[in-house]
């Protein structure tokens, strides 16, 4: 799943004194979240924690894995500070000791995996969801890399095969009522590398 130049990047990117993507949640995460009762939460490419810490200062069960053991560091920092517990893991979504239908929410924000395993780790999540659970999605689309070439402080992947299409999402969540399903034109201001006009997908979807 990783070579140790994707986990190298990242651990690098992590050891910023600063949070490279900001202490405050993603938007469309909060946005959504006030839509639904609390209860167990999973983050996966959860980053510097600023999503799972949010929603466990909301009520939520927060679960996150990620491959870099420095993000898991500052976010346990972050849970820390904000008073609040989160169960974080590092290592590939294959080797961890998470269960079928353990979450009522997964929520993939800005979780951009290789293109090669991308659909498998979509297919794995799906597993660990329960029926009547949601999926809560915004990531960059494959458009996004117009808006990166013109503007780096946007962030995102530059391959194509890392970006989303809402025919991507639809074949890989198959069996999921769709709630919204969009692309769209947003303005990012979160921390050092989510700055400027990106093209995104959103997704919300209940398990059915």
């Amino acid at each position: 799943m990783k070579d140790n130049t994707w986990l190298d990047k990242w651990n690098e990117r992590y050891t910023h004194e600063e949070f490279v993507y900001g202490t405050a949640p993603n938007n469309y995460l909060e946005e959504q979240l006030k839509k639904l009762k609390p209860g167990t939460i999973l983050f996966p490419a959860d980053g510097e924690g600023r999503n799972s810490v949010y929603a466990a200062s909301e009520g939520w069960k927060s679960y996150s894995f990620d491959i870099s053991e420095q993000g898991r560091h500052k976010a346990l920092q972050l849970a820390e500070k904000n008073g609040v517990m989160i169960d974080y893991q590092v290592g590939e979504l294959q080797t961890l000791n998470y269960y079928d239908e353990q979450f009522d929410v997964i929520a993939l924000i800005y979780a951009h995996f290789p293109g090669d395993i991308k659909s498998l780790i979509h297919q794995l999540l799906n597993q660990y969801l329960r029926k009547g659970g949601f999926i809560i999605f915004e990531a960059f689309s494959k458009k996004h890399l117009d808006y990166v070439t013109k503007n780096e402080k946007i962030g995102g992947p530059k391959d194509i095969e890392s970006l989303f299409s809402i025919e991507e999402i639809k074949a890989d969540f198959p069996d999921y009522s769709i709630i919204e399903l969009q692309e769209t034109e947003i303005e990012l201001q979160e921390g050092l590398f989510h700055n400027g006009t990106g093209s995104v997908i959103r997704f919300v979807g209940q398990k059915q």
